[in-house]
């Protein structure tokens, strides 16, 4: 029940930070920039606090060191990669605009408006 309770308080802390940038539209715009920003860290602060929270911040803590354990490929790789692609789609569209011009020359003789 508490948990529910700190969930409904983080959603109306991030919620009071939205509201706190329409209710500053006289001052600065990081004045409001930093109420939404107060908002939101203080609702991931009490966020923190909750079953739900910790699961949730500890999912993305080893989502983190997951992506840092991810090997990279080189510039050389990247490029040949990129290249092939560009060449696969060349080769398809060529394919697609010969298999569409066949068509087109078909359905004319089929309906005798071909030369």
């Amino acid at each position: 029940m508490v948990d529910k309770i700190k969930l409904v308080l983080s959603v109306l802390l991030v919620a009071a930070g939205i509201a706190g940038f329409y209710l500053l539209a006289d001052k600065a715009l990081v004045l409001r920039i930093l109420a939404v920003i107060a908002g939101v860290v203080a609702a991931a602060v009490l966020f923190r606090t909750t079953q739900q929270g910790q699961q949730a911040f500890g999912f993305v803590g080893d989502a983190i060191a997951e992506s840092k354990r991810v090997v990279w490929p080189t510039r050389k790789e990247t490029i040949q990669t990129t290249m092939i692609v560009f060449v696969l789609v060349v080769v398809m569209a060529a394919f697609l605009a010969v298999v569409d011009i066949g068509f087109s020359h078909m359905i004319k003789w089929i309906l005798g408006r071909g030369a």
